[in-house]
């Protein structure tokens, strides 16, 4: 993995063109103004984009590794959200300019003789480009991919024409949940299982593969905060609140409780990096110089978590309300 804590490149691209890639989801192409090629890329990658307003948002590239001309966005248009896919739909245009920073890659494709995909909606965007990858390498790979409708199913004849693999489509209107356990029963050992979609089936997966291969943890990635680790949520008392100390800054601040690290280090330090503020998007990842994280975010890994080297800000806390030295 990458070194995280360095931020990622600054890029300003041109949107080239924009693409009705099923209801309700919009494709965006991105390229450099002056055509340069782009950084390359991994399956799993997305790009931290600032949009117009000055919202930042995490959205993953749905498009070909191979291919360094453009980046592909979908997009999920979603009126219940935080306004950022609104703002997409409707006020970026062709041609206009986008401050990007990326691509990170959280959410890597292993190698593996076999892989069972698995998306929901908007989620099949980081699966697409693993799928092919699989596909080209000659793996063993199956799909199962549910939607609200099928003309709400984006990228549904490029998955067709990848071939040599075992895809199903499974709209919810016409054929129910879908099956999780027809793609999970039989896995041999060295399969790799990847999620991506709401949080309901990522529960639903996470569930079923502990019950079926209790050693092996299926890799995901969230759109929200899983329930055991979304902001409120809490893995140890901290009732007391505590303190942090910005080594950098030289500054001492008391944490209450009801209220995030992140807000109380902006007070002095305003500039600091954030974008989910629910520990799924690893922006304000910040390394830890002593005291123990109570880590409560989707993104690291068990040993990351275990080491304590660095923490997600915006939901983690002190484990034994004890101060917090940060490198900021």
């Amino acid at each position: 993995m990458a070194d995280v804590l360095s931020p990622p490149p600054a890029l300003r691209l041109r949107v080239q063109d924009t693409v009705r890639e099923a209801d309700g989801v919009l494709g965006l192409l991105l390229a450099d103004p002056w055509g340069a090629p782009l950084p390359p890329w991994e399956p799993g990658a997305h790009l931290e984009v600032r949009l117009p307003s000055g919202r930042t948002r995490h959205y993953s590239l749905s498009g070909d590794p191979g291919d360094l001309r453009t980046y592909r966005l979908g997009v999920l248009r979603d009126p219940g959200g935080r306004g950022g896919s609104e703002e997409i739909h409707t006020s970026v245009p062709a041609g206009c300019l986008l401050d990007v920073r990326g691509p990170v890659n959280r959410f890597p494709l292993v190698p593996a003789g076999r892989y069972a995909f698995i998306a929901g909606g908007i989620g099949i965007t980081p699966l697409l480009p693993m799928v092919r990858a699989a596909a080209a390498g000659g793996a063993a790979w199956s799909l199962l991919y549910g939607g609200r409708t099928l003309t709400s199913m984006a990228y549904r004849d490029e998955l067709a024409a990848l071939g040599g693999g075992d895809l199903v489509l499974a709209p919810e209107d016409t054929h129910g949940r879908p099956d999780i356990d027809s793609v999970l029963r039989g896995l041999p050992d060295t399969a790799a299982v990847y999620c991506c979609g709401p949080a309901g089936l990522i529960a639903a997966v996470e569930s079923r593969c502990a019950a079926l291969f209790p050693a092996r943890a299926p890799h995901v990635e969230r759109f929200t905060a899983a329930p055991d680790t979304a902001p409120g949520s809490a893995s140890g008392p901290d009732e007391a609140g505590f303190e942090v100390e910005l080594r950098r800054s030289g500054a001492v601040l008391r944490v209450p409780p009801g209220r995030s690290l992140l807000d109380v280090v902006r007070e002095a330090v305003p500039s600091v990096p954030s974008s989910c503020e629910q520990g799924i998007c690893g922006t304000c990842e910040t390394k830890v110089l002593a005291g123990t994280p109570d880590h409560r975010d989707s993104v690291l890994s068990e040993a990351e978590k275990a080491a304590g080297n660095t923490m997600m800000i915006c939901v983690g806390r002190s484990r034994d309300g004890a101060r917090l030295v940060l490198d900021l």
